[in-house]
């Protein structure tokens, strides 16, 4: 009697679990290490189900093919969105049009020209900081200092800044019931396209010498843009400008607090800074978008049907030790920038210029007059699988005397 043949291992094994799910910090790092040594390509059955290429070189196929994998769905689980963030849900001249019209006020001219605001904004929030002794750095920094920046730069009331980050906690925090949190950024997508709406129209009233008039002569085919198409610009960049960086600077915080030797090198040599900044953006990529498949396919040998959602983590590629040596140790003397962290292909981040100007500004300032910290006392720092980056970070440290 012979025995029965093994079934052949499954080209892309399925799990099911949800995104939403809140685990402490480096649990959803270690889970996503997992997924990429299992195989090339895992299928998650949450909501409807979405593909998961795992490795460097299949995320950044995916990414550079927008033919194949299009833009128009950015959240692996709502594959039919009720929003259309501009230019990263639309594709082709249209979206090349949006980008040469965009790409000026966020070209690394720009952004020098905005340097000393932008430095003044970091300097007056971490000197209140300094006497403190301690915070928490994501509600008192990481969070105020990209989004007064990015409505500073837009044209936008400072005063506005409580209500814009309390939608922006149920866009991109929200927790609970995956229906209820899908409605609540429904609605605050919403609230946001309000609050807008009225902005552009008290531009075209009267006119300022600000980022939102400028954009109201934008044309598109010869055409003058909408009042909707610039209502999804201005949603999407206000959102990303919330959120993104500041995510980033969470795991920057984190990193330094629990390393201090490589926190003593940014003190003491500060221009290691832009170097230490692309390794720990490759090591701590937190961005997970999405793409829908236009046509059959596959990813790495598995099958990928017309319609299907595929969901990119960034951090399984800058984690990938196929690609890069080593890759779970943060390096600063790596010397590589060549990294997903803003994206890949013709949706590569508009803002990256803007972010990284942002991040070692941060740093920089920072480090300056708060040298010596560590971890502080406070709720446990947790993260989600999504795109959020962590929700708490407690630091602490000695308060200079005089």
């Amino acid at each position: 009697m012979t025995s029965a043949k093994p079934e052949p291992a499954p080209s892309c094994p399925v799990h099911d679990y949800t995104p939403y799910e809140l685990k402490p910090l480096g649990e959803w790092t270690a889970f996503y290490d997992q997924l990429r040594h299992e195989a090339p390509v895992v299928k998650n059955e949450f909501g409807r189900g979405y593909f998961i290429p795992t490795r460097h070189e299949d995320i950044l196929a995916v990414l550079q093919d927008p033919e194949t994998f299009s833009s128009e769905a950015l959240v692996a689980y709502e594959p039919d969105p009720s929003y259309k963030w501009i230019p990263a849900m639309i594709g082709g001249e249209e979206h090349r049009q949006w980008r040469r019209q965009l790409g000026p006020y966020f070209s690394p001219r720009e952004i020098e020209r905005v340097d000393t605001r932008v430095r003044a904004r970091a300097r007056g929030l971490i000197e209140e900081l300094a006497g403190r002794g301690s915070c928490d750095l994501m509600t008192d920094f990481a969070l105020k200092f990209p989004t007064a920046v990015v409505l500073e730069i837009v044209g936008l009331p400072e005063d506005d800044l409580p209500f814009l980050m309390a939608l922006e906690e149920d866009i991109n925090h929200a927790i609970g019931d995956p229906d209820d949190v899908v409605r609540r950024k429904v609605a605050a997508i919403g609230a946001v396209k309000q609050y807008l709406a009225e902005k552009i129209a008290q531009r075209r009233a009267r006119p300022a010498d600000d980022l939102i008039t400028k954009s109201l002569d934008m044309r598109i085919d010869g055409r003058p843009v909408t009042d909707d198409e610039l209502l999804n610009w201005w949603q999407f960049l206000i959102q990303a400008g919330l959120d993104s960086v500041a995510g980033m600077l969470g795991y920057f915080f984190h990193h330094l607090a629990t390393h201090p030797a490589d926190r003593r090198r940014i003190v003491d040599q500060p221009q290691t800074i832009p170097a230490a900044m692309e390794e720990m953006m490759r090591a701590f990529s937190f961005i997970v978008t999405g793409r829908k498949a236009t046509r059959d396919t596959e990813i790495a040998g598995c099958p990928v049907a017309a319609g299907s959602m595929v969901q990119l983590a960034l951090k399984m590629s800058g984690r990938d030790d196929s690609f890069y040596d080593h890759a779970s140790t943060v390096d600063f003397d790596r010397g590589t920038s060549n990294h997903l962290a803003f994206g890949a292909g013709p949706h590569r981040c508009l803002g990256s210029h803007l972010a990284r100007r942002e991040l070692r500004v941060a740093l920089e300032e920072w480090h300056r007059l708060i040298p010596d910290y560590g971890l502080g006392e406070g709720e446990p720092i947790t993260e989600f699988g999504r795109s959020s980056g962590v929700n708490t970070l407690p630091l602490a440290w000695a308060v200079r005397a005089g």
